[in-house]
């Protein structure tokens, strides 16, 4: 398993930099969390990490230092959880690729992959880059668009109007890929087993059938929400509640 950043501390004396009123706080517990992790005080460096997080700081490397801790730890679920929502982030960081996927080697669950290889070989970009990423991508192809149309407009040379068809292309391409991430994240839910296994039943009650079984780590589709479970899919056939704590929200 590869180790934390060293270049963390830097990165998040620049996040709070700007906001000296507040920065201080979170900065001493990010660099006395490194510390804990470091010394092999993993639960402390845990409790420093998450406070952080519980305080709004949505950042890559803060999310990627909390699933090495958590997996230190042998708590594959958490860690797999916080890789997981770094992975939303920065899905192409290659550390944080090596580790999530070497977490992902010690599930019990067999694998269901709900996207085919082909899609992410044709969607490639969507898989590869962030959301924020593809939506900045798409403001700026949009921009650049326009500016080249207007060029084409008022100069009426065919260099602007060969240079229009492609980044029209872009602008669609990039701008539905956005909407559907969207859409994505607005409507459609993912979590991650917590405990070591969980029983998927039929019903709310502990006297409800046992369905299936699943294990740390594991990715699920949270279809519904009670006050106190959630209706989970695991595969097409495969679906049941859990309660709540068992569950980590991606």
């Amino acid at each position: 398993m590869k180790h934390l950043h060293p270049i963390a501390f830097m990165c998040f004396l620049l996040i709070f930099i700007a906001q000296p009123a507040v920065a201080e706080d979170p900065a001493r517990q990010f660099i006395n969390g490194t510390e804990a992790y470091n010394a092999g005080d993993y639960q402390t460096a845990i409790e420093l990490f998450t406070r952080i997080a519980d305080g709004g700081v949505r950042n890559t490397k803060l999310y990627y230092n909390l699933g090495n801790a958590h997996l230190k730890q042998d708590d594959l679920g958490r860690a797999i959880l916080w890789y997981e929502r770094a992975r939303r982030l920065k899905p192409g960081d290659p550390d944080l690729t090596f580790n999530y996927e070497y977490a992902l080697s010690l599930t019990q669950d067999e694998k269901t992959e709900t996207t085919s290889p082909l899609s992410r070989i044709l969607f490639f970009w969507k898989y590869a880059y962030s959301k924020q990423s593809i939506q900045w991508a798409a403001l700026v192809v949009n921009a650049l668009f326009w500016i080249v149309l207007i060029a084409y407009v008022a100069s009426g040379k065919r260099l602007f109007k060969r240079l229009g068809a492609p980044l029209l292309f872009l602008t669609l391409l990039l701008t539905a890929t956005a909407a559907y991430n969207y859409y994505e994240t607005a409507r459609i839910r993912h979590g991650v087993i917590l405990p070591e296994q969980v029983s998927v039943r039929s019903g709310f009650s502990d006297s409800a059938t046992e369905l299936f079984v699943l294990h740390a780590g594991t990715r699920v589709v949270v279809q519904k929400q009670s006050d106190t479970h959630f209706r989970v899919k695991y595969a097409d056939d495969k679906i049941g509640w859990i309660p709540l704590t068992d569950i980590g929200l991606i």
